[in-house]
């Protein structure tokens, strides 16, 4: 019976997880849709001549500038970096103090490397992406600063 524990935590994480998210973003952006197509439904039946472009305007969500975009990138190539960072430190102090089981140990350090790897690849992207589309972010604040009062 030992033995099926590892096995089912695997199946759960590698398998069961990715596809819960993926089904609760789904439904979730359904419901969002069917919400915004019964508000616009219900404006429409009390005043037939409303312009449908302009109320849809105001209850679509608001699409996220290049500027914040980027931003996450470099949130999540922090955290995830610095959480890799933190898995190998913790596996070079265990190593050091001699006190695991080495799969264990193994799997520690295979965890940190793939954090600090994925970190890593956020940070190139947001540095790159910043220089490449310097003059759209800027062309795009223009914009933003011009349509605000």
């Amino acid at each position: 019976m030992n033995y099926l524990v590892p096995i089912l935590v695997s199946l759960g994480c590698g398998c069961l997880l990715p596809i819960m998210v993926v089904w609760f973003t789904i439904r979730e952006s359904m419901n969002k849709t069917n919400q915004r197509t019964q508000i616009v439904l219900a404006a429409i039946e009390k005043n037939p001549d409303m312009d449908i472009k302009e109320l849809m305007e105001k209850i679509s969500p608001r699409q996220k500038l290049l500027k914040e975009k980027l931003l996450s990138k470099l949130l999540w190539g922090s955290i995830l970096g610095l959480l890799g960072i933190s898995f190998l430190v913790y596996g070079l102090l265990i190593d050091y103090r001699g006190g695991m089981n080495p799969d264990d140990l193994i799997r520690i350090y295979f965890t940190g490397g793939i954090l600090f790897a994925v970190g890593i690849a956020f940070l190139v992207n947001y540095r790159l992406s910043k220089k490449m589309l310097a003059k759209e972010i800027e062309a795009e604040e223009k914009r933003v600063t011009a349509l605000q009062p």
